[in-house]
């Protein structure tokens, strides 16, 4: 069977939430925590789903009270590592970076089964292809309503395998296949993330994004509708911040600074506000008691975007 509906999420950028404000879709953090904007104004839908992960979130939010509470406490009780009582940042920042590779992991056993028809233990490029495009290959995408759109996903499917293919012999390890589907997790894949992000925005095709492209990735303005004042920000953002030469356009390098934010560590960042948040007594760590007083707020917040986080002996930290 072909794995056309698999597709789309291969061909955009792994990293790329789709549930959040078209503003924060570009931005890379090293494996999304939440598919929710981290705007606590809104709700807690983003350290929620951090700190339970996202799958785990949902049948979480199903919960009555006192299931939602022996529940996190056997969760805490993974996450107190040396037993003391408490969770510690740490303690936290382990756990929420422990949900991210277990996300990685379960999502690329989950396509590796599906593209490894031969069951080598590796995936060339023409056994993806294949999977992937099947019988719209041999019709050269006639059947298909917009053509050129898959034609170009598969010249950007070729390109990204190959780049993952870092000895070039057309078959992707497991490695590389991880590299192929979170390119943004790999320091080889970061150009071609950029270049990626670059050829989606740059709809005149000269190479760099205009002010008027960046709005428009995010925002379209439909008739008689005021524009927000996010957009505004985002208009000051552009001329202050994202085109560091002023010379009105955002470079290769510059999409760089703007999509992959450096060395930020996002899971670091997400302990810290999950602690100031429910640390009732402030003493920077956090009781179970404390984290059950909170627990609506635990079960309506976001930190890890990773994994059905099952209370598991077998899932080592």
């Amino acid at each position: 069977m072909m794995l056309l509906k698999s597709l789309a999420s291969l061909c955009v950028l792994a990293a790329v939430a789709l549930a959040v404000p078209a503003k924060e879709k570009r931005v890379h953090h090293h494996a999304d925590l939440s598919d929710h904007d981290h705007n606590d104004a809104q709700g807690f839908q983003y350290d929620h789903e951090a700190f339970l992960g996202k799958e785990e979130a949902k049948t979480f939010d199903q919960l009555t009270s006192d299931e939602s509470k022996d529940r996190l406490a056997k969760i805490v009780d993974r996450i107190d590592t040396d037993k003391d009582g408490y969770v510690s940042h740490g303690e936290l920042h382990y756990w929420i970076k422990h949900r991210q590779r277990r996300y990685i992991e379960e999502n690329v056993n989950k396509h590796w089964n599906e593209y490894d028809k031969n069951q080598d233990g590796k995936i060339g490029w023409e056994e993806y292809k294949n999977t992937t495009y099947g019988y719209y290959l041999d019709e050269e995408f006639d059947d298909v309503e917009d053509k050129d759109t898959y034609r170009s996903m598969l010249r950007r499917d070729e390109r990204r395998f190959k780049t993952a293919d870092r000895d070039g012999d057309g078959i992707a390890t497991r490695e590389e296949f991880t590299a192929f589907l979170h390119p943004e997790e790999f320091d080889y894949m970061k150009d071609l993330v950029v270049q990626e992000t670059v050829e989606d925005i740059d709809k005149n095709g000269d190479g760099k994004i205009n002010l008027y492209e960046y709005i428009g990735d995010m925002y379209t303005q439909e008739d008689g509708e005021s524009e927000p004042d996010w957009v505004q920000t985002e208009r000051k953002q552009f001329s202050d911040f994202r085109d560091a030469n002023k010379d009105g356009y955002l470079d290769a390098g510059e999409v760089a600074n703007w999509i992959l934010p450096g060395e930020i560590d996002h899971a670091d960042n997400e302990a810290k506000h999950l602690i100031h948040e429910t640390d009732t007594d402030k003493d920077g760590r956090l009781s179970l008691s404390e984290l059950l007083d909170k627990v609506d707020y635990i079960k309506s917040s976001t930190i890890t975007d990773y994994g059905g986080m099952s209370v598991d002996e077998h899932d080592e930290l």
